[in-house]
């Protein structure tokens, strides 16, 4: 099974989330999502594999969030991808996807069940 770590090295939950892969033995394809940015078809995939809530994807603290002028709840799953596929730093970090499964690695430890 692949395990891909969508991947931020400037953020350290990020760096804390690949270091506890690596720790399991895990070594995961990286996605630096800054640089290489999703697709909206790519949200849509992740959005399904952490559960269907779009708003779980949204960093709502940053600027291009507040540029939208609305709360998380007060968008609709087309307005949440279209805008994380804008914005890719409005994308929550790190997501590691393993098969049909993914998890928001706030606390890292939230990816471990994937392990299994």
């Amino acid at each position: 099974m692949t395990i891909t770590i969508w991947h931020n090295p400037r953020c350290s939950k990020s760096r804390q989330t690949l270091e506890l892969l690596h720790e399991k033995g895990v070594t995961p394809k990286i996605r630096e999502y800054l640089k290489e940015p999703p697709t909206k078809a790519e949200v849509e995939k992740l959005i399904e594999l952490v559960g269907g809530d779009p708003a779980a994807l949204v960093r709502d603290g940053e600027a291009e969030f507040k540029a939208l002028k609305k709360k998380k709840a007060e968008l609709s799953k087309a307005e949440i991808v279209t805008a994380i596929a804008a914005h890719p730093v409005l994308l929550q970090r790190p997501i590691v996807v393993a098969g049909s499964r993914a998890a928001i690695g706030r606390p890292p430890e939230a990816v471990l069940p994937l392990l299994k």
